[in-house]
């Protein structure tokens, strides 16, 4: 296989060479931290697409939904568990305050922590966007197939150990 070229696995998980739009990708072929990439912008190109919602994205979708199943959580654990920074997470909890999917009431025991809370109007367009989210994980489990669990399980271990 040249070096321009890639393998990609057919229906069957055979791995079949696919150039690469003729461009010559040198060892970014072989890299899996390319490809991660290079699946993820595809998912989230999907994600818009399916859910037919630009307003959204999957990194704000994951944000309302943990804040949703944790009411009153922070910022800090709220980044914590979406695998972002202060810097990331604080404009994002500002852009969902704004469209008023989120309120954030200040502790009564710290009054420097933020408690996060999804709106009524949140919880709303949270189902909305959750049924077109568990369609595009549906067509994700078709693409995986048997091997979600496990798939799952190397991705987790990625993060894990480079985090």
């Amino acid at each position: 296989m040249r070096q321009s070229e890639t393998k990609r696995p057919s229906a069957s998980g055979a791995g079949r060479a696919v150039p690469a739009g003729g461009v010559e990708l040198g060892p970014l072929a072989s890299y899996i931290g390319f490809h991660l990439r290079l699946a993820q912008d595809a998912s989230f190109r999907a994600f818009a697409r399916n859910t037919g919602r630009k307003d959204i994205k999957p990194g704000h979708f994951a944000a309302l939904l943990v804040i949703d199943c944790n009411p009153g959580i922070g910022q800090g654990d709220l980044g914590r568990a979406i695998a972002r920074d202060k810097s990331t997470v604080t404009p994002l909890i500002q852009n969902l305050r704004q469209r008023g999917l989120i309120d954030i009431h200040r502790s009564t025991k710290d009054g420097r922590r933020i408690n996060l809370m999804v709106t009524a109007e949140g919880k709303r367009f949270l189902r909305r966007v959750q049924r077109q989210a568990e369609l595009h994980d549906r067509k994700l489990d078709a693409i995986v197939g048997d091997d979600k669990a496990k798939f799952i399980g190397l991705l987790r271990k990625i993060a894990n150990e480079l985090s």
